[in-house]
């Protein structure tokens, strides 16, 4: 693992899961890590909080991917962690899982097998789910009696509607890979031996655009994902207007003009 800069995690092993850096493709990855099925336990999603955290000041990072060792990405939280959290550690768990969606970056979720509870309450708080014909996405809360508590269902509803998502939610169905991606819930749907390869490509996809300008999309959909038509476009125009004073934009038209490839510097 290499060291994050947050002096918060310094000298701390992280519960569950591991961080591997790569700076010369300016990429993260969280890689959830507790065989056989990468159960999250309580204290392991503060921790998964920091480090987003970290690595979205980390300048050495320009793309996250939220991924698993093994067969599965998660089979959900340890369920006797509920019993015992106390009640103000429960509050903040849908803050905690929410990271990804607060990080300024581009964050990938990759997901292979089991995607359940908390493992699909955040992948749904990523940008991207690249997803193996092998997954399967699931809020079996209801099964124990309770409700999804990170986020899922509020998410799960703005993606596919309140149809489908009592569907899923009330059932405590499951949906599989292909199904997700026709529903809008997966970005892509690969087989399974050619997950890494296509996180691989959106990666540096991602990375041959400008980070300002990518910082802004993410920052200007997540805030009009509420707000009425004419609200959005008025943020988009003043998002739109700033953009256009940057060092980026104006290489991005001289490269353009000069049919080469920009090289942009996130200024």
């Amino acid at each position: 693992m290499n060291a994050l800069s947050d002096p918060r995690l310094h000298d701390k092993k992280l519960d569950g899961f591991r961080v591997e850096i790569d700076a010369a493709r300016e990429r993260a990855d969280v890689v959830l890590d507790r065989p056989p099925l990468n159960v999250i336990e309580m204290g392991q999603r503060d921790q998964l909080r920091m480090v987003f955290e970290a690595l979205d000041e980390d300048a050495r990072v320009r793309v996250i991917v939220l991924r698993a060792a093994g067969e599965h990405f998660s089979s959900g939280g340890n369920i006797a962690g509920f019993l015992a959290a106390s009640p103000e550690h429960v509050a903040k768990l849908a803050w905690n899982i929410a990271a990804p969606a607060r990080c300024a970056k581009p964050v990938i979720a990759a997901n292979r097998g089991y995607c359940f509870g908390v493992g699909f309450e955040i992948s749904l708080a990523c940008d991207f789910r690249i997803v193996s014909e092998t997954c399967l996405y699931a809020l079996p809360e209801q099964r124990l009696g309770q409700i999804p508590g990170s986020g899922g269902s509020a998410r799960l509803q703005k993606i596919i509607g309140i149809t489908r998502t009592k569907d899923i939610v009330m059932r405590s169905k499951r949906i599989p890979a292909k199904q997700a991606c026709e529903w809008g819930i997966a970005t892509e749907c690969v087989p399974d031996g050619k997950l890494e390869a296509a996180t691989d490509a959106l990666v540096d996809e991602l990375r041959g655009f400008s980070p300002l300008a990518q910082r802004t999309a993410k920052a200007l959909l997540n805030q009009t994902e509420d707000t009425n038509l004419a609200a959005a476009i008025e943020i988009e125009g003043h998002c739109y207007s700033r953009l256009r004073q940057s060092d980026d934009f104006r290489e991005g038209v001289e490269a353009f003009h000069g049919k080469r490839k920009p090289a942009f510097r996130g200024s």
